[in-house]
């Protein structure tokens, strides 16, 4: 199961915190003395291998099964060699095996046999030595690909029908991805698409977030080992900005318990949790950086860019859907909606996406500053509407997701005016026609509302009045920006169509309108 916050990062020996093995995974278990083959997929850095290994050795421990978790990912630079990743796979294997079971449940010498059938004779050889029912989880699946992942598949296949006494009683895939997203090579199939070649299979079940009172148990075991308290506050906090996404449970606490909030006397409160989450979505970690890669593919650009633009979702495959669940980027609401996972990673997501518009930005001079420090709000328009007439047009083309590229520019710009001393939180989602954007600088708080004008639609300004008047209500304030990005086809260039007036919104604000 996910190791604690403390092994977020550099390991301290002294210190181990987790939860039962039992508790991350209950439905595992009767799978196995069920005698079932089954597929265990989950986003990364959410425990799996942590949460199996333990599974593993509490099933050894017990005395009925031999069980252990070993990885298949040495065997991806091999994708069409299945004899070489056989080899590198069963040598990663031997290690795996010595490192968790005792010698006498050690598999034997590996069987000789045929490129394409060692993987299958192994598992035999291994059955029919062990004392006891052997149950394997086969950890990084995915990381193989076409003609080593099939083979491989096919030799689980083939094997099934030998068990218990030939074949493991009970085996487990385990990656990123279900069974249909395991990749094939691209241009011939892309991907499986379904459980064959590996229709044994009798479940697919995922590694489930941690629940508020689990998030709750884990910061506790903290306080029990240094007396560092974390406030009731604190804790609703990080689970509220995680949604129990078990490494960011983990890196918030260890950011604040390592770096922010050294001394164990003093309390944890839900204002650090605020801070380390900045802390985080500044620095994007590698947990965090590794969803850039994710964001490129076609099939979560599918959805996540409709998601940023407000729009409906359209014609979106039922597996892309779940795709993007099961990369743990989005989730389901209480009314079956798609978001975005947790608060973190909807900041991340389209801070990530204006990453190359904000490097260009910093020719970009704070103009808007007052000698006090705190913004003045005109100059700010007036810097927006000079950047935004000269560099519009040109950082709209570099972006990588088309349909948003204007409010990803606009992110970008209140990115360089927040800088290291504001935060900036960003509302959006399918449907919700718009991106409302709140800038917290010193004292002050600002609030924006994005809308795109395209083809075939009337002009959003009495919508986004309306809604901006919304926004506007629930964060207290008096005045905001609506800013309308004008997209439809053949308009004149962005320096000749930029502008900026006065409204007045149905319940009496009065707001500035940007049009770009």
């Amino acid at each position: 199961m996910p190791r604690s916050f403390n092994t977020a990062g550099p390991c301290r020996p002294d210190i181990d915190y987790m939860l039962p093995a039992s508790l991350r995974l209950p439905a595992v278990r009767p799978l196995i003395d069920d005698q079932r083959y089954f597929v265990l997929h989950a986003a990364r850095q959410t425990g799996k291998t942590t949460a199996l290994l333990a599974l593993a050795a509490e099933l050894t421990a017990a005395g009925r099964y031999v069980a252990a978790l070993v990885s298949m990912e040495v065997g991806a630079p091999f994708e069409d060699n299945p004899g070489m990743a056989e080899g590198a796979i069963l040598g990663s294997w031997r290690a795996a095996a010595r490192a968790q079971l005792p010698e006498e449940l050690q598999p034997p010498q590996w069987p000789s046999a045929e490129p394409g059938q060692r993987i299958g004779a192994a598992l035999q050889a291994w059955t029919e030595a062990a004392p006891r029912p052997l149950v394997v989880f086969l950890d990084e699946i995915d990381a193989l690909a076409d003609d080593t992942l099939v083979s491989v598949l096919r030799q689980l296949r083939d094997g099934y029908r030998n068990r218990p006494g030939h074949f493991p009683w009970s085996l487990a895939l385990v990656g990123l991805r279900d069974v249909r997203d395991y990749k094939l090579r691209e241009g011939v199939a892309g991907r499986l698409g379904t459980a064959s070649p590996f229709n044994i299979k009798v479940e697919s079940i995922t590694l489930r977030d941690f629940t508020a009172d689990e998030v709750a148990q884990l910061y506790r075991q903290h306080t029990d080992e240094t007396g560092q308290v974390f406030t009731p506050e604190a804790i609703a906090r990080a689970f509220e900005l995680s949604q129990g996404q078990p490494w960011l449970v983990n890196a918030l606490a260890r950011q604040i318990t390592w770096y922010d909030v050294t001394d164990r006397t003093v309390s944890i409160t839900a204002a650090h949790m605020e801070q380390a989450k900045e802390e985080l979505i500044a620095r994007q970690d590698t947990h965090l950086d590794s969803l850039a890669e994710r964001l490129r593919e076609p099939r979560v650009r599918a959805v996540i860019e409709p998601m940023l633009a407000g729009t409906i979702l359209g014609n979106v495959p039922q597996d892309d859907l779940r795709f993007v669940v099961d990369l743990g980027l989005c989730r389901r609401d209480a009314g079956g909606g798609l978001v975005i996972a947790n608060p973190i990673y909807r900041e991340v997501i389209p801070r990530m996406l204006a990453d190359a518009a904000i490097a260009s930005l910093a020719m970009v001079q704070p103009v808007w500053l007052r000698a006090d420090g705190r913004i003045d709000i005109g100059r700010l328009l007036d810097a927006f509407l000079a950047f935004w007439r000269q560099h519009g047009e040109p950082l709209l083309r570099a972006s990588p997701y088309s349909e948003v590229a204007a409010q990803i520019v606009m992110i970008a710009f209140l990115h360089r005016v927040a800088n290291a001393a504001g935060t900036l939180e960003r509302e959006y989602a399918a449907g919700m026609g718009r991106i409302d954007i709140r800038l917290r600088y010193g004292p002050d708080t600002f609030a924006f509302e994005l809308k795109v004008w395209r083809d075939g639609r009337p002009d959003p300004l009495t919508e986004g009045l309306a809604q901006l008047d919304a926004y506007l209500a629930r964060l207290d304030l008096d005045t905001g920006w609506l800013v309308i990005f004008d997209q439809r086809t053949g308009q004149p260039p962005i320096e000749d169509r930029t502008s900026a007036d006065e409204a007045t919104t149905p319940a009496g604000r009065t707001v500035t309108v940007v049009r770009g």
